[in-house]
């Protein structure tokens, strides 16, 4: 075992063990609350280029189940690689227990060449990153000079980093007939399995497709999530805006909520820590029912800059920051957080029930 240093913007330096690869990384440093769910986070790709610190002191305990079949969706795995840049914790559990476990947490952060970092205190970190907001940061090798004494913090082309976690390709799961168009941004694979156990066939599409030829022989289109700012995906926002006419359901999911709102005009704007937990709690500001949500994003829809026909749908609890719009005047509308989660355990899986009521309804 060597020493690994996380090197923040600010100058700020924290030496620990490593656990993982043995490899220097950079990234936009991140927290997570959750107290579990390692294995889905970590292949969740809008993490694209984070470092990933875990409040939860251990990680690991119950390992790393096999890896699943090339080309398959299968749970729990979210996509079909780690996405995160490397991961920070108190302690990794190098002798998990469970069933299912065929390796444990650092055999799979070496296996796939990511670094991990332990540290004495992630909660110190933690609430420097939410006093001062998320920071650009690096893992380093103990010897290595930190540049300028900071990390760096470069703009990154989200454009570019969104390609490299979408499908290449159109892809399909077959199911019912029913037919929904999943536009991918970097979508959870839970999110294609969630669609495909209600009964329809899922047409996965990269996000540079051609959306309306597609939408146009489907009988609804899903925005799935995805990293980054969505701003940096102008066209995709012009492509969703020339949807609206087709009388299609659209439902968008966290970057899929944003990419909406700037195609009907609204606007986004970057949060000072994010939101990365599986305990977000939101309001139905249609029944006023509370849910618990599974998050994980840097940006929000900035609610007072929706146009006319357009309201706000869902509200976070806890700062008041925008959940879901839905359009007053068409079958569209979207919500920050993750339905296809199961964090209370199925609070809003409801959405995806709702969704495809209204698109099979349309499509007769």
């Amino acid at each position: 075992m060597y020493t690994l240093k996380l090197v923040l913007e600010d100058g700020t330096v924290i030496r620990g063990r490593s656990f993982g690869a043995q490899r220097e990384v950079a990234g936009e440093v991140v927290f997570n609350t959750g107290m579990s769910g390692y294995v889905e986070t970590l292949t969740d790709a809008s993490y694209r280029g984070q470092i990933l610190v875990t409040t939860y002191p251990l990680q690991g305990n119950y390992g790393v189940p096999a890896p699943r079949p090339r080309g398959s969706i299968d749970a729990p795995y979210e996509s079909d690689r780690i996405q995160v840049q490397g991961m920070v914790c108190v302690q990794h559990t190098a002798r998990p227990s469970h069933h299912a476990c065929t390796r444990s947490l650092g055999d799979w952060l070496r296996g796939e060449n990511v670094p991990g970092l332990e540290m004495a205190d992630t909660r110190t970190l933690t609430r420097k990153l939410r006093e001062h907001g998320t920071m650009a940061g690096c893992l380093l090798f103990d010897d290595t000079p930190v540049p300028l004494g900071r990390a760096r913090a470069d703009r990154v082309e989200m454009e570019k980093v969104v390609s490299l976690v979408t499908v290449p390709e159109p892809v399909i799961y077959e199911a019912g007939p029913l037919c929904i168009v999943l536009v991918d941004t970097g979508c959870k694979d839970n999110i294609a399995r969630s669609l495909q156990a209600r009964g329809a066939t899922v047409l996965r599409v990269p996000f540079t497709a051609d959306l309306r030829q597609y939408a146009s022989r489907a009988d609804g289109v899903l925005l799935s999530n995805g990293p980054g700012d969505p701003k940096d995906l102008p066209g995709l926002a012009a492509q969703v805006r020339s949807l609206f006419d087709l009388g299609k359901p659209v439902f968008g999911v966290c970057l899929g909520n944003q990419i909406l709102a700037l195609a009907a005009g609204g606007d986004t704007y970057k949060l000072k820590y994010g939101h990365r937990s599986q305990n977000q709690p939101v309001q139905d500001l249609l029944t006023r029912r509370c849910y618990v949500t599974s998050q994980n994003h840097g940006y929000a829809v900035k609610e007072d800059a929706l146009p006319a026909d357009w309201e706000p749908w869902f509200v976070n609890v806890n700062d008041g920051t925008n959940e879901g719009i839905r359009s007053r005047t068409r079958p569209i509308a979207s919500v920050q957080f993750h339905p296809e989660a199961t964090p209370g355990p199925q609070d809003t899986a409801f959405l995806f029930d709702d969704f495809l009521r209204l698109a099979g309804s349309m499509a007769r």
